[in-house]
């Protein structure tokens, strides 16, 4: 029987190489005492900033300095944590780096609301000085919420009120994760505990009693439950809500949407396309039942697997090279980079105790950009994390190559795209080696999935978010019964009459954690829809369409996102990527078709 190995266990050659960040713990700790010193020069320029471009620049050069260095400090700290948190050093180095940037945080964070108080026609001037040229992105973002700024004095009232505003979210958590007990499932394979982790796996065990009884004892746990669930994410949206008007905004959309500068109506124009398109949906629920051979489908049989039991032998090293074959379109420098670093240093590949479970990409200004995995050479699905997380780390690599540090850093909207863009170039390749029908089908049958459970899945959320938030600002009240009618009715939009919907389901949207970070889950769906348009730009076109696909990683934060994507070629606020991405599905759905 195989055992998970401890740290010490694992091979060198398998375990990422933080060099790049630092040579050996002195180092680290010696910089730790450098970021603390920082605190009394970043205290000292509070209340000048208005003095002159070169009182102003010469604090945008010292934040950039102790944006380096704190980056730096904490990536370190964030990955070693990472790669054992049982490890009684990693965690105190971690505690303390993020004491010291506490501090740092709170010397910087005079610094928007004292230039925002700068006089309009001073702060002119001073923008026109060539002192503050290499400044002026990250001055505009700053300025572009004056509007939305208050006082000094409002401003710290409502930075005192922050950590009492995740009340709701953190009692959410300690109640799914750690107060609600939700029992075990019997098995063939013996009784298997039930929790939020395990409920998805036991959701696709491929006996449907197994599934019907793991779906419905879980949500009758929740249904114990509605009225604190309820009330925790109402607290939640009227927090939203409250937040909002204080800062002037029309809604609590809006105030999301602002500061990656992404106009309402790319979110009208996600819901609507893929409203349009709900019939390609309801077409792949009702292949899938037929595959399945189900005369009675419901719920709990939407995530079964359609090809059972694919085994593979992908080794790590054989992995990498279908991954850089598949990107081959990427040209050389890509898969040259790509190649010595997922070799060189870049990954922690296996998994060992204390290791932390899925997977990342963590790109900083100063060192490589790592990844942490915990691959298994026996399933499909860690070959495409693979493509995945290469693909934020070869975005950050461009990104840090071309930009400024005030500028490099770039947001989640983006991040998405170059990620899924990979895995859109894998599974194309893949298809083309022509493989046995089965795999070929599981290759289908899983690109149709990712589409599904990110396109269509993400924009319902995005609905019922939407929906939420709207209602309270026209002064409606948040019953346990509205959410469930008003969930009801999505549900019976996305699914049709394709799968029976029990009752309990409609408490659904009082257990998705994202709705404690509102209007975020809808970055997945525009992610994936301008990922599988660039990635047919590029296979289908030439040099000019590689090149604009470049000119977009290497935007990184110097543009707002829905910019830098029209560098690569699409245009978020047109539905022409949605069409796209609906078009691949339907190409897709008819080959799932053709292999049954």
């Amino acid at each position: 029987m195989s055992t998970v190995p401890e740290r010490s266990q694992v091979q060198a050659r398998y375990q990422w190489d933080l060099s790049s960040l630092y040579t050996d713990e002195a180092a680290w700790e010696a910089d730790l005492v450098k970021l603390a010193d920082k605190e009394t020069a970043l205290h000292s320029y509070q209340g000048r900033l208005g003095e002159s471009a070169q009182t102003l620049r010469e604090w945008l050069d010292l934040s950039v300095e102790t944006g380096m260095l704190e980056e730096r400090l904490g990536y370190y700290a964030m990955l070693r944590q990472s790669e054992d948190a049982g490890d009684s050093e990693n965690q105190g180095r971690f505690s303390r780096y993020m004491q010291v940037a506490a501090r740092i945080s709170a010397a910087e964070s005079f610094f928007a609301p004292e230039l925002q108080q700068i006089p309009d026609a001073t702060m002119r001037v001073m923008q026109e000085d060539p002192l503050l040229k290499d400044f002026r992105i990250s001055l505009d973002r700053v300025l572009r919420h004056k509007p939305h700024t208050l006082s000094p004095a409002e401003e710290r009232l409502l930075a005192m009120q922050q950590e009492g505003d995740q009340t709701a979210s953190r009692a959410f958590g300690a109640l799914l994760d750690v107060d609600m007990d939700f029992g075990e499932v019997d098995t063939p394979e013996g009784p298997r505990p039930l929790t939020q982790s395990s409920f998805g796996s036991l959701l696709e065990h491929p006996l449907r009693d197994v599934r019907r009884r793991a779906f419905t004892q879980f949500y009758e746990r929740f249904e114990g439950h509605k009225n604190t669930l309820a009330a925790l994410y109402g607290g939640s949206v009227q927090i939203d809500i409250y937040r909002a008007r204080v800062r002037r905004f029309d809604s609590a959309l809006e105030s999301r949407l602002f500061p990656d500068n992404v106009p309402v109506r790319v979110y009208d124009t996600l819901v609507s396309v893929v409203r349009e398109n709900l019939p390609l949906l309801h077409r792949y629920y009702r292949i899938r039942n037929r595959i399945l051979g189900l005369e009675d489908p419901a719920i709990w049989d939407t995530r079964v697997a359609l090809v059972p039991d694919i085994t593979v032998d992908n080794p790590y090293e054989k992995a990498l090279e279908t991954v850089l074959d598949a990107l081959a379109p990427l040209g050389e420098e890509y898969t040259t980079t790509l190649r010595e670093g997922l070799l060189g240093g870049w990954v922690d590949r296996y998994e060992n105790k204390g290791k932390r479970s899925g997977a990342f990409s963590a790109g900083s200004y100063r060192g490589d950009p790592y990844i942490l995995l915990n691959y298994k050479s026996d399933t499909m699905r860690d070959m495409f994390t693979l493509a995945h997380e290469a693909g934020h780390s070869m975005h950050s690599w461009y990104s840090v190559r071309s930009n400024p540090f005030q500028h490099y850093n770039y947001t989640i909207f983006e991040a998405e795209v170059a990620s899924t863009f990979n895995e859109q170039l894998l599974v194309h390749h893949l298809l083309k080696q022509d493989p046995e029908p089965r795999m070929r089908t599981y290759l289908v049958s899983k690109h149709v999935e990712d589409i599904v459970a990110t396109l269509f899945r993400q924009t319902m959320f995005a609905e019922f978010e939407r929906a939420v938030h709207e209602h309270v600002e026209q002064d409606g009240a948040l019953t346990v019964d509205w959410f469930r009618s008003t969930y009801r009715e999505l549900l019976q939009a996305y699914f049709g009459d394709t799968v029976h919907l029990p009752e309990h389901l409609d408490l659904e949207g009082l257990r998705i954690p994202h709705f404690y970070r509102s209007f975020y889950v809808y970055k997945y769906a525009t992610g994936v829809s301008a990922a599988i348009s660039l990635s047919r730009r590029v296979l289908e076109g030439g040099p000019p369409e590689r090149e604009a696909y470049f000119d977009f990683l290497r935007s990184g934060g110097s543009r707002f996102p829905i910019e830098s994507l029209r560098l690569a070629g699409v245009d978020m606020e047109q539905p022409d990527p949605l069409a796209a991405a609906m078009e691949v599905l339907s190409t897709r759905l008819d080959q799932l078709e053709e292999g049954y």
